[in-house]
């Protein structure tokens, strides 16, 4: 009886609710009153009219005037209120006036016949599912004030295959373009700071997306079963990516994290089977559980020496990998964590290892060589390297450990047990690149053979501007590191590249147009010391604290100057180059 009585009211409550979503259409248009075939409500109040449900549903066109006259009162149409054509299959165009400022919930759900759409820049706000399942939709048109995408605005869309996101929008709701199997491309604007859960989550025919300076998280599916997407970029303000964020996008073969991403959620590249190689920042701590479950295509994988633990079945079934360095910096390595990395035969276990989990290497039966660097025997499963056919590898471990590892299971089943020689190898780490502008180029050097360069250059003019006047600073932000397989990343390298005018040519000048060359000069900082590259001999260069103090000068000499400023790391100061001034940050 207990059972019943707590049944019953819940039975209750979904009839109730059931009957409300039936009645929800009758309350909606019950106080409406109709103007030429489209149905208002009326606020008296605020001379405001908006579009409300048809009983009898909207089809053809529909031009939404600006305003209407009801019992000989003028009223402003200024919304398009919830569910108002919802279900409206045979509608094929509306036209929303400026007067307009918002569209509510469902407002177009599932009007299969609409095939664009514009929104005009009155509009501010875009309700949830507000175009979900229109599946004729070809093209819509965002105006400029909208600062939101909200959820499932536009899932579902099947038909659609370009959208622009004005610089205005902000935030990217949860599944807001989901199951958009015709998009294509889509360039998200530095003004995003947000890509949530789900955004794109099967767009399907998406081959490239362009992610702008500016967005700070993508959220959890953002972009799982992308399959077509062959390459992204992720700009450097990105801080988290979340779990299964590109998960199941089977063509995606380049994927670049920069170095200001510290999270990287579970699943994040799952299944991404033509990924073949991932340099993990120096900003990551940890590699989460399933990162890169499944990526069969993977050949090489870069773990930085901030990573600390590396989770269950991070590189579960990466088959092609044939080693794997794990930094000194690992304290834990995850159960299953390379389970069925078939083509594995060198592993390098960091010397800082104390736990190896269940089956953390079972399945690799290509391993001939392990090099254990950590001279307390790590807290290891007994089925650590199960099926890896260890009685016929090597392992090497520190001298003066060998006893140790000969008496534990299942480090004692290797075939021989011998001593590293000499000292306990580092992983090595890129050396920090060079910077220098030469004929129209900027130049990466580093004294790492081989090292490949991740750079990101930035320029504070390069936006969308909306004052009268516009100051050009004509000034690049330049940042990069050196990355290589088997090495850790580079300390990231900046420096600023800008153009100082030169005197103007005036003889000979007829027309009144004078001739002012500029010229490049590079800034590079390096702990307190800060260089003028490409300036006129005899230029004089002067350091300046933000609160105006000098902090240091030198006449330039070959084309040059260097300026002790004994600033700290992490100082902005003012670099004053004849009538040129440059704002850097002190490395």
């Amino acid at each position: 009886m207990r059972l019943k009585n707590n049944y019953t009211p819940t039975i209750m409550k979904k009839i109730f609710l059931s009957l409300l979503l039936v009645l929800l259409p009758l309350v909606a248009f019950a106080d409406a009153v109709e103007i030429d075939g489209i149905y208002y409500k009326i606020v008296p109040k605020g001379n405001a009219a908006e579009v409300t449900i048809n009983p009898n549903l909207y089809v053809g066109i529909v031009d939404i005037p600006a305003s209407i006259v009801y019992e000989g009162n003028e009223y402003s149409v200024t919304s398009i209120g919830n569910y108002a054509f919802r279900y409206c299959k045979d509608l094929t165009s509306v036209t929303i006036p400026s007067s307009v400022l918002s569209i509510g919930t469902y407002a177009f759900y599932a009007c299969e016949g609409l095939t664009s759409v514009t929104i005009p820049n009155s509009v501010t706000n875009i309700g949830e599912y507000v175009f979900s399942n229109c599946y004729g939709l070809t093209s819509v048109t965002i105006s400029e004030s909208v600062t939101k995408i909200s959820d499932c605005a536009f899932s579902s869309c099947r038909a659609l295959t370009s959208i622009t996101i004005p610089n205005s929008v902000t935030y990217i709701g949860k599944y807001a373009f989901s199951g958009c199997s015709s998009l294509t491309t889509i360039t998200i604007p530095n003004s995003v700071t947000v890509i949530d859960e789900y955004a794109f989550y099967f767009c399907d025919a998406m081959t490239t997306i362009n992610l702008q300076k500016g967005i700070m998280r993508i959220g959890w599916h953002a972009f799982q079963k992308c399959s077509k997407l062959t390459s992204v970029n992720i700009p450097n303000s990105v801080v988290t990516i979340g779990a299964y964020a590109f998960a199941e996008c089977t063509d995606l073969n380049t994927i670049l994290i920069p170095n200001g991403v510290k999270n990287i959620g579970g699943s994040a590249f799952a299944d991404c089977t033509s990924l073949t190689t991932v340099t993990i920042p120096n900003s990551v701590t940890e590699i989460t559980s399933y990162t890169f479950v499944g990526c069969t295509g993977l050949t090489s994988v870069t773990i930085p020496q901030s990573v600390t633990s590396i989770g269950e079945r991070a590189f579960h079934l990466c088959s092609s990998l044939s080693s794997i360095i794990i930094p000194n910096s690992v304290t834990l390595i995850g159960e299953d964590a390379f389970y069925g990395c078939k083509g594995l035969t060198t592993i390098t276990i960091g010397s800082a290892t104390r736990g190896i989990s269940s089956r953390a290497f079972a399945s690799c039966p290509e391993l001939t060589d392990v090099f254990c660097l950590a001279t307390n025997v790590p807290s290891t499963s007994d089925a650590a390297f199960q099926d890896s056919y260890i009685e016929f590898a090597t392992l090497h471990v520190p001298t003066g450990s060998v006893n140790a590892y000969k008496e534990k299971e299942p480090w004692k089943n290797f075939k021989s047990i011998v001593a590293l020689e000499g000292e306990t190898p580092e992983t090595p780490k890129c050396a920090t690149p060079t910077i220098s502008y030469q004929n129209g180029q900027l130049i990466f050097e580093s004294e790492t053979e081989g090292a490949e360069f991740v750079s990101e250059i930035t320029d504070t003019d390069i936006k969308k501007h909306y004052d009268a006047k516009v100051s050009l600073t004509a000034t690049y932000t330049i940042t990069v590191y050196a990355t290589k397989s088997g090495y850790d990343n580079s300390d990231v390298a900046t420096a600023a590249l800008c153009w100082i005018d030169q005197q103007p040519k005036t003889e000979g000048i007829t027309d009144g147009l004078a001739q002012i060359p500029a010229r490049p000069v590079l800034i590079k900082t390096d702990r307190g010391q800060i260089n003028v590259e490409g300036v006129d001999d005899q230029t004089n260069i002067t350091i300046f604290t933000t609160d105006g103090n000098l902090a240091g000068s030198a006449i330039s000499q070959n084309g040059s100057a260097s300026i002790d400023t004994r600033l700290p790391a992490g100082t902005a100061a003012i670099v004053r180059i004849g009538g040129k001034s440059v704002k850097v940050l002190v490395k």
